[in-house]
């Protein structure tokens, strides 16, 4: 390496910050391990609780296969990591908060507070609704096709991923108005763009929503519907966030 460039002044300005990165990424980083650690301890109670819509869907159904011997000690892994992802979210935004704030404003600070805000209760809103709304009733529809000649046999591994995948779409899709006000506040866009380009977006949500469920047709609609109702609410949250700009 150069070693002119790394005695530079540049260098040296922007050491401390990185310094200071790397602090907030290991903080982020141990708060998920932490987290995951945590639930892994009530592994159990997680898996049956994630369980639980299934068998309220097809009442018949007394238990979940799993076909290699791995399938059920790497599923509770992948399932403890997730939940320790959602749990240490606000800390991470927490995190992501510490190392911008001393760069802002005090005005930037209110607003960034309130972003922080709610893209928490968003993105944890996005995947209470997937499990507690959404879920249960595709559950129900997929699992209508079971009957004497078609006995369902769910997978344990690829049902956790199901839920996983479910849950994650929409706790991400939820943070839309988030990202709406961000790209406002930086300048990219003016607060009238999402407005005027309304449906191309519409038609990028259900494209969106399309593919993150894996072409599932009900779980489409259910999440391209509250997607809607998130894009005008970022316009909304837009134009009270960003009152003074008017061109991108």
């Amino acid at each position: 390496m150069n070693t002119d460039f790394i005695n530079s002044s540049f260098f040296q300005r922007f050491r401390p910050h990185h310094q200071e990165l790397r602090k907030r990424v290991i903080k982020g980083f141990a708060a998920i391990a932490l987290s995951t650690a945590l639930a892994y301890l009530f592994i159990d109670s997680l898996a049956l609780l994630c369980t639980r819509p299934l068998f309220e869907a097809a009442p018949t159904l007394e238990r979940l296969v799993y076909t290699k011997l791995t399938d059920a000690f790497v599923s509770y892994i992948k399932l403890a990591l997730l939940t320790g992802i959602i749990v240490s979210f606000p800390y991470l935004l927490y995190q992501a908060w510490m190392f911008v704030a001393p760069g802002l404003l005090k005005e930037e600070r209110i607003i960034a507070r309130r972003i922080i805000f709610w893209s928490t209760g968003l993105f944890i809103g996005g995947a209470l609704f997937a499990f507690f709304i959404v879920l249960p009733k595709v559950l129900t529809f997929f699992m209508s096709y079971g009957g004497e000649n078609l006995i369902p046999l769910p997978k344990l591994s690829l049902y956790l991923t199901f839920v996983a995948r479910m849950v994650l779409a929409f706790a991400i899709s939820f943070e839309i108005p988030f990202l709406m006000v961000m790209t406002i506040w930086s300048g990219l866009v003016s607060r009238d763009y999402f407005k005027t380009q309304r449906k191309y977006f519409y038609i990028a949500i259900v494209v969106l929503a399309f593919l993150l469920t894996a072409g599932e047709v009900t779980a489409t609609v259910l999440l391209a519907f509250p997607l809607f109702i998130l894009y005008e609410a970022g316009i909304f949250a837009g134009r009270i966030f960003v009152k003074d700009q008017s061109v991108g």
